[in-house]
C-alpha cells in the first residue's frame, strides 16, 4: 500500500489533473469563486465554506509591516561585471576580469511612505544585493554621499522628527528643523538635499554611494579603508522644484515608470563601481575623522581611486511584492574580503537593518527566493516562522565530530579559517563621547561653493521654502547660523530668505567651534 501511495503522488506531480483550473492553496479545485455557501437562499453564510474563509484570511494578511524608512521603492535585476582582479580584496565579485555576478538593486525614498509620490524631495536609497558564489553581499547606501548624523544613537530621533507628527499624522518642517538646529553635523547633508540633487530626474540619472567607510581585506590579511561609489553612465540629471511638482501632479510613479520603460526598450541603465582608498595609517592625518558618515573624502592628496567594474540593470521583476517588497537588505550581509569599519553610524546599522527585516519578514527572511543566496547555506539555525528546506541530519549543534553519515569525522559544517575577521588594534577605555575632529561646517561650505550660481539660487529657494514654514524664530536663526558658519554668503542669503536677524545669525555663527560642537547644546 505504501508503494502505491508514493507512485500515485508522483503521477499527480507529473500530470496534474487541474493544470488550468483555479485551486485553493492546498491544490484542490474551486467549484464556485463567485458566490458564498449559504444556509438556503436567504440564510447566513456557512463557516464550512473553506474557500471563502481561506480567501478572506489571506486577503486580511496581504500586507506585511511597512519599512520604517525606505518604504517607497522600486527594484530591478541585473549583472555586475568585474574589470579585473583587485589586489585590495579577496571578495568574490572582484576575483577575475570579466567575472559576472547577479545583482538586485532597490531604489527608494528614505522618509516618505509606500504609495507617496516618488519625486518628493528626499534622499534616494540605492541598495545593491550581489548574489556571489561566497554568499550575498548587500551594499546599502544612498544617492547622496553623506548623511545627517554620525552616531546611530541619534537615528531613531532623526527619523521621528522627519516622520509625520504623531498627533496629526502630518509631516512638519518645525519638527525636523528643530532637530537639525540641535544637530550641527547635519548642515552638509541639508546642503546636498536642498540642492536639486534632492530631486533627481530619474533613478537612472543619479549616482549611488555606500556613504560609510568599509574595510577591504586582501589575501595576506592586509586592510584598506574604502568608500564605494556608483557612477551613473547615463549622466547626472536633476529636476527643479517646479519640474518635480509638475511630475508628481500627473504621475505618482514617475521614477518607476521611467526605469521600467527604459529596461523594456532595452536601454539598460548602467553604473561603474568606484572606490576611494585609504590605508589605516592615513586615518589620523586629516582635520576630520574619515569614518564620520557626515564627511566626504575630499581634498586628500594622492587619494587612490580604483574602478572595480560595471553594473547593468536589464530585468524587471515579475512580482512587486515578491521582489521589491520582500527583498531584505542589510549592511551586515557581508562576504569574505569585505568588513565594516568603525564608523559609529554603520555599527548601529549592522544590527538595526537586519533586525528590521527579521521583524517584517520573520527570522527566516533570508530563505525567501529574492533573499536566498545562490551559494549553498549550511547553518545550524532551526525552526522559526516560515522555515524552508528539509532536515537531513540529527546534528543541529557545533562543534561536532561527525561526517554526515553518522561516522566520526571532521565535523559537519566546520569553520573556514580563511573567513576569520581581521584583528583591529584598540586603545583607551569605554566611553560615551562625541568623536574628535567633527569639523561640522567646512565641507558644507565647500559643497556650496562648488555649486554654480544657478545651483546656489535653487538651493536657497528650496531650503527656504521649507524653513520659512517654521514659526519659531530661534530655530530659523540657528539653522541660518549653521549655514553661515559653512559659508557667509550661504548664511546671508538663507537668513534673508527666511526673514531672520542677520546680526544674530553672525553672532551665533561666531561662537560655533568647527572642531568640536557639543551635541544638543545651542550656542
Amino acid at each position: 500500500m505504501r508503494t502505491l501511495s508514493v507512485t500515485f503522488a508522483v503521477a499527480l506531480v507529473a500530470t496534474p489533473v487541474f493544470a488550468d483550473t483555479l485551486t485553493r492553496d492546498n491544490g484542490a479545485p474551486v467549484g464556485d469563486n463567485q458566490s458564498s455557501q449559504t444556509a438556503g437562499a436567504g440564510g447566513p453564510v456557512l463557516l464550512q465554506d473553506s474557500h471563502l474563509v481561506e480567501k478572506l484570511a489571506r486577503f486580511d494578511r496581504e500586507r506585511i509591516p511597512e519599512r520604517v524608512v525606505h518604504a517607497r521603492g522600486t527594484a530591478a535585476f541585473g549583472v555586475f561585471e568585474s574589470y579585473g582582479a583587485s589586489d585590495l580584496t579577496v571578495a568574490a565579485p572582484f576575483k577575475a576580469k570579466g567575472k559576472k555576478t547577479k545583482v538586485l538593486v532597490r531604489f527608494s525614498s528614505v522618509v516618505h511612505p509606500s504609495g507617496s509620490p516618488e519625486t518628493l524631495r528626499d534622499p534616494r536609497g540605492f541598495a545593491t544585493k550581489f548574489y556571489t558564489d561566497e554568499g550575498n553581499w548587500d551594499l546599502v547606501g544612498n544617492n547622496l554621499p553623506v548623511f545627517f548624523i554620525r552616531d546611530a544613537m541619534k537615528f531613531p530621533d532623526m527619523v521621528h522628527s522627519l516622520k509625520p507628527n504623531p498627533r496629526t499624522n502630518v509631516q512638519e518642517p518645525r519638527r525636523f528643523f528643530d532637530f537639525f538646529a540641535h544637530t550641527p553635523e547635519s548642515t552638509h547633508m541639508l546642503t546636498y538635499l536642498y540642492s536639486d540633487l534632492g530631486t533627481p530626474a530619474s533613478y537612472r540619472q543619479m549616482d549611488g554611494n555606500g556613504v560609510h567607510a568599509y574595510k577591504l581585506v586582501d589575501a595576506r590579511g592586509h586592510v584598506s579603508y574604502v568608500k564605494f561609489h556608483w557612477k551613473t553612465l547615463q549622466g547626472i540629471k536633476n529636476l527643479s522644484s517646479a519640474e518635480a511638482n509638475k511630475a508628481q501632479a500627473t504621475d505618482f510613479n514617475y521614477y518607476t515608470n521611467d526605469l521600467y520603460t527604459a529596461i523594456a526598450r532595452k536601454d539598460f541603465p548602467s553604473w561603474e563601481l568606484e572606490i576611494q582608498v585609504l590605508t589605516p595609517d592615513q586615518l589620523d592625518s586629516f582635520a576630520f575623522n574619515p569614518l564620520d558618515a557626515t564627511k566626504e573624502w575630499l581634498s586628500i592628496p594622492n587619494l587612490k581611486i580604483v574602478k572595480l567594474g560595471k553594473m547593468t540593470l536589464d530585468q524587471i521583476p515579475a512580482s512587486f511584492f515578491e521582489v521589491t517588497e520582500q527583498s531584505a537588505f542589510a549592511p551586515s550581509n557581508l562576504i569574505p574580503g569585505i568588513e565594516p569599519s568603525e564608523d559609529r553610524l554603520l555599527q548601529g546599522r549592522l544590527f538595526s537593518y537586519a533586525d528590521t527585516q527579521r521583524y517584517r519578514l520573520g527570522v527566516n527572511a533570508l530563505q525567501l527566493p529574492v533573499n536566498a543566496p545562490l551559494a549553498p547555506v549550511h547553518s545550524y539555525g532551526q525552526g522559526g516562522e516560515l522555515r524552508q528546506g528539509t532536515t537531513t541530519t540529527d546534528i543541529n549543534y557545533q562543534p561536532n565530530g561527525f561526517d554526515g553519515s553518522g561516522d566520526r569525522g571532521r565535523g559537519i559544517y566546520a569553520e573556514e579559517p580563511r573567513a576569520r575577521l581581521v584583528s583591529t588594534p584598540l586603545s583607551g577605555t569605554t566611553q560615551q563621547a562625541i568623536i574628535a575632529r567633527t569639523l561640522n561646517f567646512k565641507q558644507a561650505g565647500e559643497r556650496y561653493r562648488a555649486f554654480t550660481a544657478a545651483e546656489r539660487t535653487a538651493l536657497i529657494a528650496n531650503f527656504s521654502a521649507d524653513l520659512k514654514q517654521v514659526t519659531d524664530t530661534a530655530t530659523r536663526t540657528q539653522i541660518a547660523a549653521h549655514t553661515y558658519a559653512a559659508d557667509p554668503e550661504y548664511g546671508e542669503r538663507l537668513a534673508k530668505a527666511v526673514n531672520v536677524d542677520l546680526a544674530k545669525v553672525k553672532a551665533i555663527a561666531a561662537r560655533l567651534d568647527d572642531k568640536q560642537v557639543v551635541a544638543g547644546a545651542r550656542p
